[in-house]
């Protein structure tokens, strides 16, 4: 077998093994996720070097930046580092930690479970649905009605395959395990840190940048996977085109104006975030309510986008170009 078959064998193997674990146990929860440790990271260093005051701004900036870059980078280099070692025990070792790393990388059944039990919990009290949905976003729960619990839960659906599918299966094609361990550190960065409220918006605001800059093509390509599976239809596109950019970050309008359009709903709207009110434009015009039959079909979308860009990432590493790439 020569060197580009070998290449194809021990990157393709690890991302279908990987993808199939997802698909199968979701995140175990008695298992250790590397996400929870990056979660530390960036809390200790948030606690250690955010001042988050005016009269530091300049000091938070600075951190910030700093922690921004140096996180993923060592996630990157320790990960690398990881899979060399085991390499140098046997190729199927080398294989096999990359199959476990794609695994604890990919989030997608992990998010479908979530939304579903949304649904099943608003059956049986709008606490349970407040509470249950406060599990996957990040904005205040407690006042939210049935139907903004059932929008918030749809919205992130769509807003996660980008982050949690696509961009970690896009990282993943451009440069293996290491590459999409340190975007999973870049978005956990900015899940924590990365809001415009008073204590972060001086030091996350570099984590914010990177994190934009990391989902900026898998955010357009989760958009265009959405189209095609739901149909390919112009008037779809067109509506992406239209209301991708009502959105405050520069990257969801675009899976979730996919997904809004898919389903003829409206999403968006003001949110609480940590006591502070924000105001997102509206991603459509019908304000209906949402049902289990549009979480199903939400759902089945999901899962059609992810088995496309699974297979458009195969297709990508049996080329020449990507082992030339990774090499």
């Amino acid at each position: 077998m020569n060197d580009t078959l070998l290449y194809i064998a021990y990157s393709v193997a690890p991302l279908i093994i990987g993808w199939v674990l997802d698909l199968l146990l979701g995140d175990p929860p008695r298992l250790p996720h590397p996400v929870v440790l990056f979660g530390r990271m960036t809390a200790w260093c948030e606690h250690r070097f955010n001042r988050g005051s005016r009269e530091n701004a300049a000091y938070s900036r600075r951190a910030g930046v700093a922690v921004a870059v140096l996180l993923p980078s060592v996630v990157f280099a320790a990960t690398w580092g990881l899979i060399v070692l085991a390499g140098m025990v046997h190729p199927l070792v080398a294989l096999a930690v990359q199959a476990v790393l794609v695994f604890y990388c990919l989030a997608g059944t992990t998010l479908v479970r979530e939304v579903r039990d949304v649904f099943l919990a608003l059956d049986r009290s709008i606490d349970e649905g407040r509470r249950q949905v406060a599990r996957i976003v990040g904005r205040d729960t407690s006042a939210l009605s049935a139907h903004e619990v059932r929008t918030a839960a749809i919205e992130t659906l769509a807003e996660n395959l980008s982050d949690g599918v696509v961009a970690p299966l896009f990282w993943y094609m451009l440069l293996g395990g290491p590459g999409m361990m340190a975007y999973k550190m870049v978005n956990t960065l900015d899940s924590m840190i990365g809001y415009r409220t008073e204590r972060y918006r001086d030091f996350g605001r570099a984590a914010a940048r990177i994190d934009d800059a990391a989902n900026w093509l898998p955010a357009r390509i989760t958009a265009m996977l959405m189209v095609a599976v739901s149909g390919c239809r112009l008037s779809h596109l067109r509506f992406v085109l239209r209301y991708s950019s009502c959105h405050a970050s520069p990257n969801s309008g675009w899976p979730e104006a996919a997904l809004a359009g898919a389903l003829d709903c409206r999403f968006g709207g003001p949110h609480h975030y940590f006591g502070t009110l924000f105001y997102k434009p509206y991603i459509g015009c019908n304000d209906r309510p949402l049902s289990l039959t549009d979480m199903k079909k939400a759902v089945e979308i999901n899962r059609l986008s992810e088995i496309l860009m699974v297979i458009i990432v195969v297709i990508a590493l049996s080329t020449p170009y990507f082992p030339a790439l990774h090499s």
